[in-house]
């Protein structure tokens, strides 16, 4: 298992390394840690900026599609809660999420907690004492769209990662955070 962890942040230390060299900059030590933590985001953006808040924008039911099942390990067809929050703190955006969740994985109460929405997905992991784990799949650069930059209020580039939280082998849950590569630079 040590071994392994060390593969792995040795694999993301790498993919950082390329990212900020093809975008030709460098990251501060917060954006690394966003982007590479195997932990709570949410927790981490309560320590840097107090108690953060979480506005849902979209969350419904739907049926997965080939590329959607392919990301969760589930059939195409199978039903899927898509959810699009932003995480924030005093109106200010600070990331930008979307996730697919396998409905056929879900239990009753965490099901019911993540439709009411607004609550963290790592708040919701902590309530429950759901046992699981981060596997980062994807780290890089993207450009900004309309959406994005209406809501973070600027055109910069953005950052992202995708992960999923995986439980007792399976996929609970694949994200995908978003933020502004100028935001976070203080640290």
């Amino acid at each position: 298992m040590v071994n392994e962890d060390n593969e792995t942040n040795k694999r993301l230390i790498e993919k950082i390394n390329s990212v900020e060299k093809n975008y030709n900059t460098d990251f501060s030590n917060t954006q690394k840690i966003l982007l590479t933590t195997d932990g709570s985001v949410t927790a981490i953006l309560d320590v840097l900026n107090g108690k953060i808040d979480l506005k849902t924008l979209e969350q419904h039911f739907e049926k997965s599609t080939k590329e959607i099942a392919k990301l969760i390990n589930i059939n195409p067809g199978e039903d899927i809660n898509y959810r699009e929050v932003l995480m924030y703190k005093d109106e200010n955006p600070l990331i930008y999420a979307i996730s697919y969740i396998p409905i056929k994985r879900l239990d009753g109460n965490f099901k019911s907690d993540l439709i009411r929405a607004d609550i963290p997905i790592g708040r919701i992991l902590k309530k429950y004492n759901i046992e699981s784990r981060r596997e980062v799949k994807n780290i890089q650069v993207e450009p900004s769209n309309s959406k994005l930059e209406e809501i973070f209020k600027t055109d910069a580039d953005l950052l992202t990662r995708e992960y999923t939280i995986i439980k007792n082998g399976e996929i609970l849950i694949w994200i995908k955070e978003i933020f502004p590569v100028n935001n976070f630079k203080e640290n």
